[in-house]
């Protein structure tokens, strides 16, 4: 029988392909969208992260959750240093965020408040996305717009805390089929991963509109 990490990132897999093939993450990467589309999807990250960290103290001594609740992983403090840089010191007085980010956030923020386990399906979607896939984002603004390597405008990408990226997601995927849930939770969590994915793709169709590229 697979491991429940297994079963996850299978389940979830369909979706993660169509979240990093979205129309505005292709023309993002591809050099064909300028540091303004970069700027306003750093800005949409922001909302996601804040509802998931802000939660996160609340959740430390949770059974569930808890063993998920890592500090090294905090991304707020360098998002906020990049919107510093991309925005200028008053980056917070421009902050807004799309209906579709929104729904996103709250859909985190309600799973902190009142469901542990869904709160641990929305931290895996993004953490070991950032951790893996954001380092692919990071090289390529680094190059497309110049920012210093691994330094403002792309700390979000780096984990200063971790030093073995590839061991923290070993572990990481331990304390997954470890959760202290049955098979219907666990069933439950998995359909939380597709619907975080979606609801992330959703953000990127909203950014796709609002940056299309000139026919």
């Amino acid at each position: 029988m697979d491991s429940f990490s297994t079963v996850i990132r299978t389940a979830s897999h369909e979706q993660h392909r169509e979240a990093e093939t979205s129309t505005f993450m292709s023309d993002l990467l591809g050099g064909r969208l300028g540091v303004q589309a970069y700027a306003r999807y750093t800005e949409q990250l922001w909302f996601v992260y804040e509802a998931l960290e802000t939660g996160a103290g609340r959740l430390a001594s949770d059974p569930v959750a808890g063993p998920f609740v890592r500090p090294e992983l905090f991304r707020l403090a360098a998002l906020e240093r990049d919107l510093a840089h991309l925005r200028g010191a008053d980056w917070r007085a421009g902050l807004s965020a799309l209906p579709a980010t929104r729904a996103y956030a709250d859909r985190v923020r309600a799973c902190a408040e009142d469901w542990p386990a869904g709160y641990i399906a929305h931290h895996y979607t993004r953490y070991l996305g950032d951790l893996s896939g954001g380092q692919i984002i990071r090289d390529r603004a680094e190059k497309a717009w110049g920012f210093e390597k691994r330094g403002d405008g792309v700390r979000f990408y780096v984990f200063e805390g971790i030093g073995n990226p590839a061991a923290f997601k070993r572990d990481y995927r331990e304390l997954l089929d470890a959760v202290r849930a049955d098979d219907l939770e666990k069933q439950r969590i998995v359909a939380e991963c597709k619907r975080a994915f979606a609801l992330n793709t959703a953000v990127f169709r909203a950014l796709g509109e609002e940056f299309p590229l000139s026919a």
